[in-house]
């Protein structure tokens, strides 16, 4: 069919350049080590932070709500497709997150979307972190907002952003919590004084920090002790959570809002049951089940210390997520399809994802891996990264 040649010439150019990847199929549940082309391999790629995606008790709850109400919901939550176990999650995930109230969306990155584009006229003014997600970065777009971008965690440039925009109905300041490609955390504590100072609003994308920071894994609002300081908190149940969807935790007032206002949570048929409860059950283990969160964290410092020991960068990262930073693009996909050769999964992230010449393979371990796994997996960074010359 004629019409798509200019896309394919795009194509043509990423394969020359060796940046151009096939989607992985994985033929195995998440884990520890998953199977690729009946291949076992060490997994480092997945958001999987505490193991969740197979929890016996979320299995369970979801196997359990499969069999009472079905596969589907067969609506819009403002239609037919609210059924009472979405409203005692949210109720249970307000709590969790020390928050007047909550509201479910089906992904984060729609729940950014969601709020950006619904809550911001153009008497207002969003400022945005440059290093901030896609999703936020969408959201931005969708909005008749002004816009300011301040440098990468950088106050002095946030306050003369702050400073700039006095004439604006509502300022707000977005972040991600823990950015998702270098695996720093945001100053959260000196954006909030920021934000108090000028009277500005403060949303936090917690995408990676939920089950992982704060007490319980209630994300880097607790971590910082700022509850009921941080307007608006985003977060992600699939990644530590282990199942499906994204959510917003702030006042009743914003939540009302969004259902009649956020498009995202208008237009999309509501979360299956399975997912739902499973997302409650996951609540359940995070506040039973601390330890969890306590092996990710010690696996993380051994992966972490064994990879700079190697003479890896690993750039600002200071939390699970660890970048082995390589710089050119094609070597970043070099090292990773090393990596497979020796029994690990490691994806290469470059441009567009990050910044040009910023090429890195982005790994993140669980709580999943043993230390004899994490020790097999830094076996083979050494081998291959000595093969192609980015380590002695």
């Amino acid at each position: 069919m004629k019409g798509f040649e200019y896309l394919q010439e795009q194509l043509d150019e990423m394969k020359d350049q060796g940046t151009f990847r096939e989607l992985i199929p994985l033929e195995s549940a998440q884990g520890s080590k998953v199977t690729i082309k009946g291949k076992e391999v060490i997994q480092l790629s997945s958001n999987n932070y505490l193991g969740l995606t197979s929890h016996p008790r979320m299995v369970k709850a979801a196997e359990e709500a499969n069999e009472k109400y079905g596969v589907g919901t067969g609506s819009v939550r403002t239609i037919a497709g609210t059924l009472q176990m979405h409203e005692d999650f949210e109720e249970k995930l307000a709590k969790f997150k020390h928050t007047e109230a909550a509201l479910v969306f089906q992904s984060g990155f729609t729940t950014n979307q969601g709020v950006l584009s619904s809550i911001l006229g153009k008497e207002d003014v969003v400022i945005s972190d440059e290093l901030n997600h896609a999703s936020i970065i969408d959201g931005i777009r969708l909005t008749k907002a002004g816009r300011k971008i301040y440098k990468h965690v950088d106050m002095e440039s946030l306050e003369e952003a702050l400073k700039e925009s006095g004439d604006f109905r509502t300022r707000l300041i977005v972040t991600d919590g823990v950015f998702s490609m270098d695996g720093n955390i945001a100053p959260l504590p000196e954006i909030v004084e920021l934000a108090e100072k000028y009277d500005a609003l403060v949303m936090v994308d917690d995408a990676h920090a939920s089950g992982v920071l704060g007490d319980n894994g209630r994300g880097t609002v607790n971590h910082f002790n700022l509850d009921g300081r941080v307007h608006i908190q985003v977060g992600t149940l699939s990644k530590a959570i282990g199942v499906l969807g994204g959510y917003v935790a702030s006042t009743q007032t914003l939540k009302d809002y969004l259902i009649h206002k956020g498009r995202p949570f208008l237009f999309s048929t509501s979360h299956p049951p399975a997912v739902t409860a499973a997302n409650d059950a996951a609540i359940d283990v995070l506040l039973e089940e601390p330890e969890l969160i306590e092996k990710l964290w010690d696996n993380t410092k051994f992966f972490k210390k064994g990879l700079e020991d190697l003479g890896f960068d690993t750039g600002i990262s200071e939390t699970p997520v660890t970048p082995v930073m390589v710089g050119d693009d094609a070597l970043t996909h070099k090292l990773s399809d090393q990596l497979f050769e020796e029994g690990v999964f490691a994806q290469g992230i470059v441009f567009p994802t990050v910044q040009r010449g910023m090429g890195r393979v982005r790994t993140i371990v669980t709580a999943e891996h043993s230390k004899e796994e994490l020790q097999e997996a830094l076996d083979a960074f050494g081998r291959a990264g000595k093969k192609l010359g980015i380590i002695k």
